[in-house]
């Protein structure tokens, strides 16, 4: 009888030595959580740096070429410009500081936490709506090029620019109250970032649509004149540049917003989600640096001043500076005649008149 009763103290064993195999898998698993999340945030903190150090030098040579100019300085599309590579280089350089202070592990003042999270907001909204304001200002100056003359001869363009700033940021005064910026364990973290999905998404539809459909319209109006065509491949590069710019700029939100809506219906795992998420983001701020490429150096009155001006003589710099415009201009001067053509028509200072 003895022989056969079950030993309890060997259950009891068992039953200790499986609670602690639990504990040491759960902490394994923390563990590997962890390191990945400070990966994926390290990789981050990387990318924008890279894209805050890019665009600081295109903003040195552009933006101080567009101030030291009064021609450019009066004209809507240069102050626009100006706007954009500004905003673009606020926002990576707060997006550097704010990945840096979550991958240090720093614990902000709820204060300085709310100052991070609206600049970063405001900045990255304001490039969106920047790009909307220009895609609607090509679109006046072609389709309506005397009333654009008359507007332009005014001095509104750097109202334009504060207007611009001003409607991005009503989201973040709005949707973040300067309150609770931080989680329970006084961290400054993304978490922070992901309210108002849906008012995003919204602006981002919204300011998309204005600018393929002024941009539809230029292509109509550009084909009406007989510009456009596949004869004219400056043109018609230049174009697709600017579609290029467009999409990196609008793509990766509606990616994050695609990657929200699958998480919330458990259609793919939290890990696979920030993988793809973080990725997203490495890829697409590298290739926003290209704006000061496509807004700036491939413009024709920029290129000439830069040419003139003596601070931009080093070797160095001015070395820099033809490398860019080649990658995207490779014939630049085997076609002046067609370039000069297609800026007097969409891209010139001065819509082409008709005599008298």
């Amino acid at each position: 009888m003895e022989a056969n009763m079950p030993n309890l103290n060997d259950r009891y064993v068992n039953y200790d030595q499986s609670n602690e195999t639990m504990k040491v898998l759960n902490e394994t698993l923390k563990l590997l959580n962890n390191t990945q999340v400070n990966d994926h945030i390290y990789v981050r903190v990387c990318a924008s740096a890279v894209a805050f150090l890019i665009l600081a030098f295109f903003n040195i040579i552009i933006n101080c070429t567009i101030l030291r100019q009064e021609r450019l300085r009066k004209h809507a599309r240069f102050v626009l410009v100006f706007h954009l590579l500004l905003s673009a280089l606020i926002y990576f350089a707060v997006c550097w500081g704010f990945y840096l202070q979550i991958y240090l592990q720093l614990r902000p003042k709820a204060s300085t936490c709310a100052a991070l999270i609206t600049i970063l907001t405001t900045s990255a909204s304001n490039i969106l709506i920047t790009l909307t304001v220009m895609a609607v200002d090509r679109y006046w100056a072609i389709c309506f090029p005397m009333r654009y003359s008359n507007l332009c001869a005014r001095q509104w363009t750097w109202l334009l620019g504060l207007l611009t700033w001003g409607l991005a940021s009503i989201i973040p005064l709005s949707l973040f109250p300067w309150t609770d910026k931080t989680d329970s364990n006084g961290l400054c973290g993304r978490g922070q970032l992901k309210k108002g999905e849906l008012h995003k998404i919204l602006l981002i539809s919204i300011c998309s649509l204005i600018i393929l459909c002024s941009y539809a319209r230029i292509l109509f109006e550009g084909r009406r004149l007989g510009v456009l065509n596949w004869r004219n491949k400056i043109g018609c590069r230049t174009i697709a540049w600017h579609g290029v710019q467009l999409a990196v700029y609008i793509l990766p939100n509606f990616i994050n917003f695609l990657l929200h809506i699958l998480r919330k219906y458990d259609h793919i795992h939290q890990d696979a989600k920030d993988l793809f998420a973080v990725v997203n983001f490495a890829f697409f701020s590298i290739a926003q640096c290209i704006a000061p490429i496509v807004y700036g150096l491939r413009k024709e009155e920029i290129l000439e001043q830069l040419n003139q001006d003596s601070w931009c003589s080093p070797c160095f710099l001015k070395n820099v500076v033809e490398w860019t415009v080649r990658l995207t201009q490779p014939r630049h001067h085997s076609h002046s005649r067609e370039r000069r053509l297609t800026s007097q028509t969409l891209l010139s200072l001065e819509p082409p008149r008709s005599p008298a």
